[in-house]
């Protein structure tokens, strides 16, 4: 896992495009799992552009440093998340 917040950025701005499912803490005991397209790349955030027939929002934006804590996990398993989205 990275450790540094550049070194997060630099490896999601590969990741552009690429399906992913993404787990987050919602707070009090909740988790928070949605799948979606990473697509696009901040200085201080990345947006995850979500599947419209699972959510009822477009996209979510989350930090760096929400990964770096482990608030949020991404996975970018697409052979999964291919029999997912069927």
């Amino acid at each position: 896992m990275a450790k540094t917040l550049v070194e997060i950025k630099q490896g999601l701005e590969g990741q552009i495009g690429k399906r992913l499912k993404l787990k987050a803490n919602g707070g009090r005991k909740k988790t928070i799992e949605r799948c979606g397209v990473l697509a696009e790349t901040y200085p201080a955030v990345f947006i995850v552009e979500l599947d419209q027939d699972e959510n009822a929002f477009e996209r979510v934006s989350y930090s760096y440093a929400d990964v770096l804590t482990e608030t949020v996990e991404l996975d970018f398993d697409t052979d999964d998340l291919n029999e997912i989205a069927k």
